[in-house]
């Protein structure tokens, strides 16, 4: 029973040290505030006491050194410098002191004189101190019992031809005055403290703890319904750094709502994909099957277009098939192999629907964007052929889509190239479009935003840099403008490395 008990008592125990814990250090900031500007003005205040009854206790004694300085005179004007017991004890009685002794020209003579102690009194000089002796003094007379007299020797004020004046005072006004004035300190230190530290509470509440609590609020309400109102901070218009921190805090909530809205059109996107996945499927499934049976008619013709039917059939099965994957995990890892680059092209061009003669007539007509191939024969690069094929796909259809899309007509053309730098192919694709505009520049890569077309998803482009940085490249924007556009695919030459990103932003 004991060893069953034992673990329960910890966790007691543990818990007892929490609560406790909390108890005497509270939670709130405002509340740690005040406490602990209340306990560093204490500690400040216990600094000044030691220098506070150090001095209180030289004065005092000072102040009983000029007095029997002054009592002493009276024996100046007594016959033969001879008074009376009771003219002594009267003016010992007034001084506060019990002997008084003056050294001139080397003589000490004893000028008044009380009853004698039997315990010798302690020595104070109060001529030359020393810094520790003097801070140590007070809690030594505090600590001192009350039947014991202290002996002082000061320079003397009020006798020019003395060397020093000496007096014996009792210990017990010294003590009781004493602690009287290090009770008024301790009291005064806690007012001071306590005053101090709820005018510096009140004033960081009004300045930093409300303000921070407004942000927190803020920031607690947001994530729990980023579509609330009241989770919409307005900035203070303050220029120090909580106003600093409002206007942050308002961009992030922007930020992330534009982003939870792209999230979410890319979550309604893959639901309805999932609806028409397997329809498409099927459809796709039943023309593969009548690209079957085409293989056996006996027409050159379409002996000579089935193969490239079948490659798209192919590709859509399986695009259709990984399609759900886009949105809710990352792009399957590439499967490098070397992949001739000008037939890569030339089958790219030929589903972007670019031509490879040149015509005459609108640009909106089939084939009416040349399509130049400025590769050399023979060049290979390392790629997923169907990635690499879905990357080219996409730039090669923007671009076309861009320059059809121009008012007057133009003839367009779209141009590929490549070079080698260092360990990095690099394939170029320029067009002589129109140019992306500044608002497409700026969200050139992000799903549903990137788009420079109004009746564009914005995807190819997200789509394609996800792939080549899978291959540990990158997909880049060179340039643009009324001349055209140039985009640039860098390709490692030793075949894909692992991703340097993870999906696109969105």
């Amino acid at each position: 029973m004991a060893e069953v008990q034992a673990p329960e008592t910890a966790a007691g125990k543990a818990g007892w040290g929490r609560t406790g814990r909390r108890l005497f250090w509270p939670g709130g900031l405002s509340a740690r505030l005040l406490v602990l500007t209340t306990l560093f003005v204490v500690l400040a205040g216990l600094f000044i006491v030691p220098p506070a009854l150090a001095a209180f206790e030289r004065n005092w004694l000072l102040d009983r050194v000029r007095a029997a300085e002054l009592a002493s005179l009276a024996t100046e004007v007594a016959p033969d410098r001879v008074v009376t017991e009771k003219l002594s004890a009267q003016l010992l009685a007034g001084a506060g002191v019990e002997t008084v002794a003056i050294q001139s020209r080397g003589l000490r003579r004893l000028v008044l004189q009380g009853p004698r102690r039997d315990e010798a009194p302690y020595f104070v000089d109060l001529r030359q101190q020393a810094v520790s002796s003097w801070l140590i003094a007070p809690f030594l007379t505090l600590s001192a019992g009350d039947d014991r007299a202290v002996r002082v020797i000061a320079e003397p004020r009020f006798r020019e031809e003395a060397e020093f004046i000496e007096v014996v005072a009792p210990h017990a006004p010294l003590k009781g005055e004493l602690r009287a004035y290090l009770w008024q300190l301790v009291f005064t230190t806690l007012f001071v403290a306590g005053l101090a530290g709820a005018l510096v509470f009140l004033s960081l509440n009004y300045f930093l703890v409300r303000p921070m609590q407004r942000i927190t609020r803020a920031m607690e309400r947001f994530r729990a319904d980023p579509d609330d109102p009241a989770a919409h901070l307005d900035p203070s218009g303050r220029r120090d750094e909580i106003g600093r921190a409002e206007i942050e805090l308002d961009r992030m909530q922007a930020d992330l709502r534009v982003a939870l809205a792209s999230r979410a059109r890319l979550a309604a996107l893959g639901e309805a994909v999932a609806k028409i996945n397997h329809d498409l499927r099927n459809m796709l499934t039943s023309a593969q099957m009548a690209s079957e049976r085409l293989a056996s008619v006996p027409d050159p013709r379409v002996a000579q277009a089935l193969p490239r039917l079948e490659r798209a059939l192919d590709r859509a099965v399986r695009l259709a098939t990984d399609v759900l994957a886009y949105g809710k995990t990352q792009e399957a890892p590439p499967a490098p192999a070397p992949v001739d680059l000008p037939q890569a092209l030339a089958d790219a061009a030929e589903e972007g629907r670019l031509t490879d003669r040149p015509v005459g007539g609108t640009g909106g007509a089939l084939g009416g964007v040349l399509f130049v191939c400025e590769v050399p024969a023979g060049v290979q690069v390392q790629a997923d052929p169907d990635q690499l094929h879905r990357i080219l796909v996409n730039l090669m259809r923007n671009a076309r889509e861009a320059i059809e899309a121009v008012s007057p007509p133009r003839s367009g053309v779209v141009r590929a190239g490549w070079r080698r730098e260092g360990e990095t192919d690099v394939i170029t694709l320029a067009d002589n479009g129109p140019g992306l505009s500044d608002r497409a520049r700026e969200r050139l890569f992000q799903p549903f935003a990137g788009s420079g077309r109004p009746d564009g998803a914005g995807l190819g482009l997200a789509i394609a840099r996800e792939l080549v940085q899978g291959h540990g490249g990158e997909l880049a924007l060179t340039a643009t403008g009324p001349a055209g556009t140039v985009f640039e695919i860098q390709l490692p030459v030793a075949g894909p490395r692992p991703s340097r990103r993870g999906r696109p932003e969105s």
